[in-house]
């Protein structure tokens, strides 16, 4: 769900470049968008990391220990 902030993030980041910048309300908006991001992209990588299992040599597997809450 992370890509769908992107093209907007992406086009304030672009709008801040230029010479008028942003209001002070994109800058907001930006804020925002970029904690969502954030908050999302990290979602995924612990659901990723409680789904992990490691497989030993003899064939054997194991969930590591640390357990990662998707808050």
């Amino acid at each position: 769900q992370a890509y769908r902030y992107r093209p907007r993030i992406n086009a304030l980041a672009k709008k801040a470049r230029t010479p008028e910048g942003l209001t002070p309300a994109e800058k907001e908006e930006q804020n925002a968008l970029r904690t969502e991001y954030r908050q999302s992209v990290v979602g995924n990588l612990k659901g990723q990391l409680n789904n992990t299992v490691v497989i030993r040599p003899d064939g054997s597997s194991y969930r590591p220990a640390g357990r990662y809450r998707a808050d």
